[in-house]
């Protein structure tokens, strides 16, 4: 599955990252400590969390991410819009919760790690 398959899916909203649309979804990571995403999230994974500032859009480049997923009706500063763009990194937008979405991703899609 790509990152506009899932948007399709899920009718997310993309708030930046256009460019990274066609990547393909390997597995999932829900996490809010950085350190913690950085030291375990598996690459071309998308990852589900509520941190906003622009910093997640680096671990995720890093991480070599599929995308971000901002949960819990979070809404990213512009900062980090702007960051993502420039690193074509997806943000996509879920008004419900990780714990739900990361559910609905595993078992009806079958995104696993």
């Amino acid at each position: 599955m790509t990152v506009k398959d899932l948007i399709e899916r899920f009718g997310m909203h993309l708030a930046a990252g256009r460019q990274g649309l066609d990547k393909e979804i390997k597995g999932g990571y829900c996490g809010d400590l950085l350190s913690d995403v950085m030291g375990n999230s598996p690459q071309g994974c998308v990852w589900l969390t509520i941190q906003t500032h622009q910093n997640i859009v680096t671990a995720a480049v890093i991480r070599e991410m599929a995308a971000i997923i901002l949960t819990g009706g979070k809404t990213p500063d512009e900062e980090t819009l702007q960051k993502a763009d420039e690193e074509g990194m997806p943000v996509l937008l879920w008004p419900g919760t990780s714990y739900d979405l990361a559910g609905r991703l595993y078992s009806d899609e079958g995104i696993k790690n």
